[in-house]
């Protein structure tokens, strides 16, 4: 898999993954390589799972064919630390 992390937000406001934990199951997520071509893919599905339980096999392992990971923060803030206590997963797989 080729995964993708980024901010949900920032002390300036929102960043590029904010509204991650919005897309479903069937959404389509097109990418833009370097070269210019593109690249789709389609959602399988989105989990939010906390920081301590982190899937890292599901994320980081072998895959069948072409897959893409989007992570980002999500679940509750912690003043305390400075950071969430979830990670949004989304799981997509390129569409032939």
């Amino acid at each position: 898999p080729a995964v993708v992390l980024g901010h949900v937000n920032t002390q300036a406001g929102p960043a590029v993954f904010h509204r991650l934990h919005e897309l479903r199951p069937g959404d389509p997520i097109l990418v833009v390589r370097t070269d210019a071509s593109l690249v789709m893919f389609t959602v399988d599905d989105v989990e939010q799972v906390g920081k301590d339980e982190f899937p890292t096999e599901k994320v980081y392992g072998s895959t069948p064919g072409a897959t893409l990971r989007l992570i980002t923060c999500g679940g509750v803030f912690n003043q305390r630390t400075g950071s969430y206590t979830d990670n949004i997963i989304v799981y997509a797989s390129k569409v032939s």
